[in-house]
């Protein structure tokens, strides 16, 4: 059997799947296939239903959920941290009647962003040419993902609202669930254990074997050096990242019913996870 594992080439997701790429932990039979790019065309690849396994972000999970199931393994999630709106240290300290660049309108941040300030304006971007567009007026405000949470501050950029912070205040000290990876439906149940049970042995393996993980990851840290690639990875590669246990659990069906209750997806959704061998 060969399957295609999505994600995006970012140091978290393959610190992740360091366990699969050095052949750390066995497939049993199964050919994995990685296959990398950006979240906004994930997300949209999947609703062809594209790939077997993918990363996705939760907002475009809530749109996807008669095509894939969400794996128990592989959420990012940011606790008390997140997606950063950023300015200028000469530009506006609030979102009222600014237009916010953002990296997709399925992405979390996006989602996130709108449960915020309802009303905003966007305009859709790169994600990695927001901090330039705003560093350079094109952008007045924009909506930071990746890495660029990291070194907002040292390129001279403020903040105007970190959307993890906002989030736990809101929720009680909730995480909020960024993105997470999922599972083809029609692949059958046994199929999907065995798939699970992989992709969690995958992320255990690269906990275990740390320093080795992180050099793997590093090719894809997008300039971040040692220090802040770790610090990076310790953020979104965690207990969280493992098993979402009922903390990420409540944490994405909470996320589900505010976008619901809030008229930014079209239907309630009741998170179900697929089982594991």
């Amino acid at each position: 059997m060969k399957i295609t594992v999505a994600h995006s080439p970012d140091s978290d997701d393959a610190f992740m799947f360091y366990g699969l790429a050095s052949g750390g932990v066995p497939t049993n039979g199964i050919t994995v296939e990685h296959l990398l790019a950006d979240i906004e065309t994930l997300n949209r690849a999947a609703f062809d239903g594209r790939y077997e396994v993918t990363a996705v972000s939760f907002h475009a999970y809530a749109l996807l959920t008669e095509k894939y199931l969400l794996l128990r393994h592989g959420a990012s999630m940011g606790d008390r941290y997140g997606p950063v709106v950023v300015a200028r240290p000469d530009g506006p300290t609030s979102l009222d009647g600014v237009k916010v660049a953002v990296p997709g309108l399925l992405t979390t941040a996006y989602l996130a962003l709108k449960l915020y300030a309802p009303d905003v304006e966007v305009e859709v971007m790169p994600f990695d040419r927001i901090q330039e567009a705003v560093h350079e007026g094109k952008a007045v405000a924009g909506l930071i993902i990746h890495e660029g949470q990291l070194t907002y501050e040292s390129e001279g950029l403020k903040a105007i609202v970190d959307l993890g912070k906002w989030w736990a205040d809101k929720t009680g000290g909730l995480p909020l669930p960024l993105g997470g990876n999922v599972i083809r439906k029609d692949l059958g149940p046994e199929n999907i254990a065995k798939i699970s049970k992989m992709l969690h042995d995958s992320i255990a393996y690269a906990l275990t074997h740390r320093e080795a993980a992180l050099d793997y990851a590093m090719k894809y840290g997008r300039g971040l050096d040692r220090t802040k690639a770790d610090r990076f990875v310790e953020m979104y590669v965690n207990d969280l990242t493992l098993d979402y246990g009922d903390r990420g659990s409540t944490a994405v069906q909470r996320l589900m019913d505010e976008a619901f209750a809030a008229r930014l997806i079209p239907s309630k959704v009741d998170v179900k996870f697929a089982t594991s061998t």
